[in-house]
């Protein structure tokens, strides 16, 4: 047994494919436990772009799409809704949407009308009190919860009222005007939520 010769080589072919082996042993056990890591098709669809046809909402409408399982307001606002924007100024939180951080408020929609083309108001259809959803309540008229109303949403749980540009009236319990989602305009009849214009490019 002591003069026993050892083979190198055969140690080093045994030694190699032993490591081999087992390396990819432990890839095939690793793969399967990495890919439990990452989102399924059903989650990537939930938090994928969402496109929506505008073509067949009439002035003075809204449309509700979902996106992330966010109900997303789409309005078509008339002129005579535009040309009161500024009369309720005063009356605002936030009238020239300047606070907030760019995710509650896009730098394209920090002007009076919220928006990238002034007659389309994109929103996040969430209170931003207590996340309950508002009525489109576009009519303007007197209203039993606001007489000067000129049009806006209203929040049926505590009463938050916001404007025909999602901004937030004085003395109400919402803190800060309605959410502008990510979004820009694919062609004239279609828009895109979950995607900024500049990502779009």
């Amino acid at each position: 047994m002591a003069n026993e010769v050892v083979d190198h080589g055969r140690r080093r072919f045994l030694t190699a494919t032993t490591a081999v082996v087992g390396g990819v042993g432990v890839v095939a056990a690793v793969v399967p436990f990495i890919k439990s890591w990452e989102p399924s098709a059903r989650a990537k669809a939930a938090g994928a772009p969402y496109t929506a046809d505008i073509s067949k909402i009439e002035a003075g409408q809204m449309v509700t799409f979902a996106w992330r399982s966010l109900p997303v307001f789409v309005v078509n606002r008339t002129k005579v809704q535009l040309d009161a924007l500024p009369s309720q100024d005063a009356r605002l939180v936030d009238p020239k949407s300047d606070s907030g951080s760019a995710e509650q408020q896009p730098k394209y929609a920090q002007n009076e009308a919220r928006s990238i083309k002034p007659e389309w108001l994109v929103l996040v259809g969430l209170c931003t009190h207590l996340g309950c959803v508002p009525d489109f309540v576009p009519v303007m008229k007197p209203e039993p919860f606001d007489p000067q109303w000129k049009g806006g949403f209203y929040c049926p749980c505590h009463k938050s009222r916001y404007d025909m540009a999602g901004r937030v009236y004085q003395g109400v319990p919402a803190p800060k005007n309605l959410l502008v989602p990510p979004h820009h305009f694919v062609d004239d009849t279609h828009i895109q939520i979950g995607v900024d214009p500049k990502e779009a490019g």
